[in-house]
């Protein structure tokens, strides 16, 4: 029995944007585009109503902006979609700040058509889409959080854990981090599954950013 089609929602406020997306996801037989949104307000509405599995969010739109959009659907839904926001500059500053908000990861919007539908599958079987050089980018603009205090959740991680999180945060996915470290992929998930629950996570993306925000990337020990 095959399973129904992922369900996308699409945000942005360009209309041949929107379209072009459309067109890719559409083409797809297990993915379904629901709804086209052209602002941060529309989009948080029909996400209410509608409820799909991963919203393509634009981070610049009028009205509410996607990271403020993030915020309120990521508060107020009991089983919020999986967010993926899409932004034209890898370094832009609003990234980190949706990633903050709860984003599951972010996409350029330069990227091919295997790209976005690669991420949109991604994220809906709850994997994070975060790339190394847009990890290290992060770690640098995060530097002086290194001189900062450990964690208090650091203390509570097996030496395992640790090193899970580190390579999670290299951007590493399951399947590399099982090869990386010899193990099996169950393993991994019974690790990665230790982290977000000690660092109060909600997906691997989250436990990056506590990662970095505590400088336990920075620190070596």
């Amino acid at each position: 029995m095959s399973r129904p089609p992922l369900r996308v929602l699409i945000a942005d406020d360009e209309r041949m944007v929107r379209t072009a997306l459309r067109v890719i996801l559409d083409a797809e037989p297990d993915l379904e585009v629901v709804a086209e949104a052209a602002s941060g307000a529309e989009a948080v509405g029909l996400v209410r109503s509608l409820a799909p599995d991963v919203v393509l969010m634009d981070v610049r739109m009028p009205e509410i902006d996607g990271i403020r959009a993030t915020e309120q659907i990521l508060a107020t839904m009991a089983e919020p979609p999986r967010i993926v926001v899409v932004t034209t500059f890898e370094n832009d500053a609003y990234v980190y700040d949706a990633l903050r908000a709860g984003a599951s990861g972010f996409l350029l919007k330069r990227a091919d058509a295997d790209e976005l539908i690669g991420a949109v599958r991604l994220v809906a079987r709850g994997d994070s889409l975060l790339f190394p050089a847009a990890v290290r980018a992060l770690a640098a603009a995060h530097t002086a959080a290194a001189a900062a205090p450990a964690p208090a959740w650091a203390s509570r991680l097996t030496e395992r854990e640790a090193d899970v999180l580190r390579l999670m945060a290299s951007g590493l996915s399951n399947h590399e981090i099982s090869e990386h470290l010899g193990v099996g992929p169950q393993t991994v998930k019974t690790h990665v599954a230790g982290v977000l629950a000690k660092t109060g996570s909600r997906d691997r993306t989250q436990a990056v950013i506590a990662a970095y925000e505590g400088g336990f990337i920075m620190r070596k020990g």
